[in-house]
């Protein structure tokens, strides 16, 4: 299967999509179970509920949860608050929310609070970057001063009309959001789903086909290369693996060059590791503490590794930090829980 595939299908009922690249899978999202925390994107008003002293933040009551508000200064018991989730919850924790809201559309990003229009960077033709720049000033001119707005890469060449109607939706929802900020703890958005977050984030580069319905997952081989994620055990060059084992603490990858034992072979495996990391972790859900056991490599050749994970996390675009190498020569990377666990969401 050549090209860029979109394939929407379902899972125990739960909405599924996954992106096929040449028949590799490059990503796959899953709704969660019923009952699971809110997804990311989510906004609720929430209630102050109980300062947290040391920590420079607020629980709130949120409809079935509690949510942690980081830097509520400000903020005082029974105040109502709108918020947004941030990150996945952990069992038996508070919901991780933010006071910054975004409203994502697939052109456009609303940002109440941060007034300004700008451009997706990756549009770099003057004429183009003119012309969004044009439509989402007149699509912005009925919305309050306070509203900025980001023109994401998917509107390059797009007709007007289309990018006009769908900021002018995004910009409508966020007005009426921000009309709701007093009250008893509600979901006024949910999040997004499975399907919603393809046709959002999965628009650029345009797919070659879109494939949909009850099948096409197995058809298109996405139900083996999901399965395959069911080990540990990741390929990479010349017989070389690595290991992906998620700990309640953090998560542990060691990588093996197998049967070589040069220098060389060393490089090569944590250089292929570098480059296929990202996709590892989106497609397993994981983030948090990670912590590196690499392959013996000589130290002159540690700056080739972390410029080739630089290069594979630009590309993936989740917040990472890369926190460097410990004096037993582990390299560490904290990562954003964005998504579930697959393993919490299929596997179990």
């Amino acid at each position: 299967m050549k090209g860029r595939v979109i394939v929407l299908d379902r899972i125990d009922g739960r909405p599924a999509a996954a992106l096929m690249v040449d028949g590799r899978l490059e990503d796959f999202v899953l709704d969660p179970p019923r009952g699971s925390p809110p997804v990311p994107g989510t906004i609720f008003r929430g209630v102050c509920d109980r300062p947290m002293k040391g920590q420079g933040g607020m629980i709130l009551r949120l409809p079935d949860c509690r949510g942690f508000l980081r830097g509520g200064n400000g903020l005082r018991t029974g105040a109502s608050v709108l918020v947004q989730v941030t990150r996945v919850g952990e069992a038996g924790k508070a919901v991780p929310v933010s006071g910054r809201i975004l409203f994502r559309s697939r052109y456009a990003i609303i940002t109440p609070g941060a007034p300004g229009l700008n451009i997706a960077r990756s549009i770099r033709d003057a004429a183009e970057r003119d012309r969004l720049r044009a439509l989402v000033r007149g699509a912005m001119s009925d919305a309050p001063e306070r509203f900025g707005a980001i023109m994401r890469s998917a509107a390059e060449g797009v007709d007007g009309d289309v990018l006009v109607r769908d900021i002018a939706r995004t910009r409508d929802l966020a007005i009426a959001v921000l009309a709701n900020g007093a009250g008893e703890p509600e979901c006024l958005v949910e999040g997004p789903t499975a399907h919603k977050i393809a046709w959002r984030d999965w628009a650029t580069p345009a797919p070659d086909d879109v494939r949909q319905g009850v099948g096409s997952f197995a058809d298109a081989g996405v139900l083996e290369a999901v399965d395959a994620l069911r080990s540990a055990r990741v390929p990479l060059c010349g017989g070389a693996h690595a290991m992906i084992e998620p700990t309640a603490a953090l998560v542990a990858v060691d990588v093996n060059t197998g049967a070589g034992t040069s220098p060389s072979a060393g490089v090569k495996a944590n250089l292929a590791l570098a480059r296929d990391l990202p996709r590892q972790l989106r497609l397993r859900g994981l983030g948090g503490q990670i912590t590196l056991d690499l392959a013996p490599m000589p130290k002159k050749d540690r700056r080739g590794f972390e410029d080739a994970l630089r290069r594979a996390l630009r590309v993936d675009g989740t917040d990472t930090v890369l926190a460097g190498w410990t004096p037993l020569g582990h390299f560490e990377l904290q990562r954003k829980r964005d998504r579930f666990p697959l393993k919490e969401l299929w596997f179990e």
